[in-house]
């Protein structure tokens, strides 16, 4: 099944919702960052949940980044999603291994206390920032706190990353729901019922669970209106010219230190893990282009 994204609305408009498959995304990023299992589920939870948050921005200019730094082993986690729910990310210990609690990926126990970020750009002289600190280092219980918090909307996120035994994705997924001010008190009760019969986000999508499916059983009881669908993928648009940009940003000093040692440098996309060679000469053009700036 192709990774997608529905939006939807429930009882009347009182509730927006949100679910998305996302295996291929995240195996991608598995891929690309050769992560530990416990880092392929935590980098995967915040993809998934990057991808539903970047569809709620309007503009296709807009631009979202989650930032988890944390005590724990990972140390921290970085998220970037467009309005059209393309997104990529990466871990910044992606070889963390830690043994299962209760069983499970100990996604908390990588990640430790900390604070989570969440920066929009959405083309104003200054981005919003919002700040909460880590609940419970499983990554939807802090971004349902974040909500509830720092943008005063009461809501539920789930997210589950499944791995096979040979430490690839076997699925992964999720669903963001939030409530209007204006939600009617049964609707609230009966959205609550739902979601506290919920046990496993990973057991709904290990059955083949569709993101129409989940919704349907987070928003049982509701008459439930799909908004709209959309593709959703891991997707870097670094190249060679931007990774120069970020080579001018160390400063000339640097530069010119790695000219006169004369040899050919390597620099890696964070975001995707790509390489781009650069030769002296280019990197002499490099330091002439920062000389003028």
């Amino acid at each position: 099944m192709k990774d997608y994204l529905v939006r939807a609305t429930a009882a009347g408009s009182q509730i927006r919702a949100f679910a998305v498959t996302s295996r291929e995304m995240v195996e991608t990023a598995r891929r690309h960052h050769n992560t530990s299992p416990v880092a392929t589920a935590a980098l995967g939870r915040l993809l998934t949940a990057g991808a539903m948050m970047g569809s709620m921005m309007k503009n296709d200019t807009d631009v979202l980044t989650v930032q988890i730094k944390g005590s724990g082993p990972i140390q921290g986690l970085t998220v970037t999603a467009d309005s059209h729910a393309n997104v990529k990310g990466y871990v910044e210990n992606p070889d963390v291994m830690l043994p299962p609690k209760n069983g499970k990926l100990d996604v908390g126990g990588a990640l430790g206390i900390g604070l989570m970020n969440v920066i929009k750009d959405m083309g104003l002289k200054e981005p919003y920032v919002g700040q909460t600190i880590l609940q419970t280092g499983e990554i939807g219980d802090d971004l349902t706190y974040y909500f509830a918090n720092s943008e005063q909307v009461p809501s539920s996120v789930g997210l589950g990353v499944l791995m096979e035994k040979d430490n690839t994705v076997k699925c992964a997924g999720g669903f963001i729901v939030q409530v209007m001010p204006f939600i009617e008190e049964k609707v609230l009760e009966q959205l609550e019922e739902n979601i506290k019969n919920i046990h496993s986000v990973t057991a709904m999508l290990e059955k083949g669970y569709t993101p129409e499916q989940l919704l349907s059983e987070v928003l049982k009881g509701m008459e439930v209106e799909i908004t709209d669908t959309m593709p959703t993928k891991f997707y870097c648009d670094c190249s060679k010219e931007k990774v120069a940009k970020a080579i001018i940003s160390i400063g000339k000093k640097d530069i010119e230190e790695m000219i006169s040692e004369g040899k050919d440098i390597e620099v890696k996309c964070h975001f995707c893990n790509t390489a781009y060679t650069y030769s002296v000469e280019e990197l002499k053009e490099i330091l002439q282009y920062a000389k003028r700036k």
